[in-house]
């Protein structure tokens, strides 16, 4: 399954990202989507899976949940917003991580992109993909692609998406 993963949007989606997105077989977005409308814009390109973030409204709120768990061919996997990274989780993250780990965490919030182990915890995969959007401290939006196989993240792909301006 190829997927595109993207956060921090922040109302802001251009032409440039969804060109990036085409191909994918669903997109995910890690929260402050800003606006239902780039939810919806991102739906005409795959289906979408998302969870609303600290910036997001009522409007977003009622098409995405806070925390989302899933199984993608095989990989289990977890979605939230404000998560944290291993070593620095957010507690509620850290209780549902050392409860019943799952293989994938993705989180948004930091606007830094982040790939990482986590041994400790069944040496789960961490992505952040940072931010897409142009609010924010960041200098270069950023997002990911990659594929899911036999419960595995293959060719993964952090992608610059150009300067913030």
């Amino acid at each position: 399954m190829k997927i595109g993963l993207l956060s921090d949007t922040h109302s802001y989606l251009d032409d440039r990202i969804l060109a990036l997105l085409e191909g994918v077989e669903e997109i995910w977005h890690a929260g402050d989507f800003g606006i239902a409308a780039v939810s919806e814009r991102l739906a005409t390109v795959a289906p979408v899976r998302g969870v609303y973030g600290n910036i997001d409204g009522p409007d977003v709120r009622a098409l995405h949940p806070k925390n989302l768990r899933f199984d993608c061919n095989g990989l289990d996997v977890l979605m939230t917003h404000i998560g944290g990274y291993p070593g620095k989780y957010a507690p509620e993250v850290r209780a549902m991580i050392k409860e019943n780990p799952p293989g994938l965490f993705i989180c948004g919030h930091s606007h830094i992109l982040k790939v990482m182990h986590d041994p400790k915890h069944g040496n789960l995969l961490h992505l952040n993909p940072g931010a897409a959007g142009r609010h924010g401290f960041h200098t270069m939006r950023t997002m990911m692609r990659f594929e899911v196989e036999d419960g595995k993240v293959q060719k993964l792909q952090a992608i610059e998406l150009g300067k913030r301006a």
